[in-house]
């Protein structure tokens, strides 16, 4: 057989093994289990509530559901819906002299119930568990082919993660990837005015009598609750929208964006960059990468330990939020941005705002004016993120 024989051979089965493994991507997809999440602005909206009416609606009409993990806060009117609902038991593990429990996964398998409602999808389970985060326990239980429902606050979302400490002062430290809501066939939004949730508040709904006072004072302030529903709103609403797109419009009239965030060793530029693309990213529906050029003054023998540590954490960010990391050595950060632009066909590049270091060193060279020239040659669009 001659060499173009060979050649055409290769393609043959490079396509055979496209053909095989989208059929066996087709075929995983239709084992999964469906996932709905419901979001709420904060907590006491009543998501868990809300899930227990559901399971109660959807045990009348024949479906085996169990609850693998609820919260109910030692709320009457919530805890008061557990009656008649299966719970599968929690699995005890002791962590620095206490006793405590986790949702046991690995029951909910064994048992395979229809649809499992799993509460709290932001916790992060206690050292020594299988994963490290519920929302992974989660996405074990679809890849076993049972249905899940689970709830989450906005707070909790990654790429929110400063908006909502802006808003409200307070750093959330348990958080999911974007990537999770993403994945979701429903999110549902539980959806209250200030003034309800204020008044839940004050009648004891929420928090005990001894901390109602500070939580008016602090998280649940009017403005605070404002914002954060508008927030949820807005994020429901994408997810709809991109729903749409994926499964209504017609593949040919989506124009496919491709976004590169360029960062620098600086930590915080670093991660509101990161968190902004990657919301962009998701509002498209749309590949998009994490570019960081060392040049030489950041060589692995000068760069300082703590940028070091914020860039190997700041990769890591990326990662979770469903990006690809691309990192260069160039002397030209300009010229770097440009040929990965090329590369890998970018619809739009993203930088942080101009005080920012990487704007100062982009700028400072002398072909910024190219770059700006090959972006509009190329219709790429520049986003400065403040």
């Amino acid at each position: 057989m001659n060499d173009s024989g060979i050649y055409f051979l290769h393609l043959i089965m490079d396509d055979k093994d496209k053909t095989v493994k989208h059929f066996l991507d087709l075929i995983k997809k239709s084992r999964r289990g469906k996932f709905k999440i419901y979001i709420g602005m904060s907590a006491g909206v009543g998501k868990s509530y809300r899930m227990l009416q559901e399971a109660h609606s959807l045990q009348k009409n024949g479906i085996d559901v169990k609850i693998g993990f609820i919260e109910t806060h030692n709320r009457k009117e919530t805890h008061d819906l557990l009656q008649g609902l299966s719970i599968i038991p929690r699995r005890t593990l002791f962590y620095k002299g206490k006793q405590l429990e986790e949702m046991d996964v690995q029951a909910v398998i064994n048992l395979r119930p229809e649809v499992v409602i799993v509460d709290e999808l932001a916790h992060t389970n206690i050292e020594g568990s299988k994963n490290e985060k519920r929302w992974q326990d989660v996405s074990e239980i679809l890849e076993a082919g049972i249905n899940v429902i689970s709830a989450v606050n906005i707070q909790h979302i990654e790429s929110l993660n400063e908006e909502i400490k802006e808003i409200t002062g307070i750093e959330v430290k348990e958080r999911i990837p974007d990537s999770v809501l993403s994945l979701a066939d429903e999110v549902v939004n539980i959806d209250l005015t200030a003034d309800e949730l204020i008044t839940r508040l004050k009648e004891g709904k929420i928090y005990k009598e001894d901390k109602i006072e500070t939580a008016l004072k602090n998280f649940f302030k009017s403005e605070h609750i404002l914002q954060l529903r508008e927030l949820a709103l807005k994020e429901v609403a994408s997810q709809v929208e991109r729903k749409v797109e994926s499964e209504v419009t017609k593949p040919n009239s989506i124009k496919h964006e491709r976004f590169l965030a360029c960062i620098s060793s600086n930590e915080k530029t670093a991660k509101t960059v990161i968190r902004k693309t990657s919301r962009l990213a998701n509002y498209y529906h749309s590949k998009w990468y994490v570019l960081y050029v060392q040049t030489p003054d950041e060589r692995a023998d000068k760069i300082q330990l703590d940028k070091q540590r914020h860039l190997i954490n700041n990769f890591k960010l990326a990662t979770e939020l469903g990006a690809e990391i691309i990192k260069v050595e160039s002397a030209s950060i300009a010229k770097a941005i440009m040929e990965q632009a090329g590369e890998r066909n970018i619809t739009t590049i993203c930088v942080g705002k101009p005080h920012l270091n990487l704007f100062k060193v982009i700028v400072a060279t002398n072909v910024f004016n190219e770059l700006l020239k090959k972006l509009t040659t190329n219709n790429i669009d520049l986003v400065i993120l403040s």
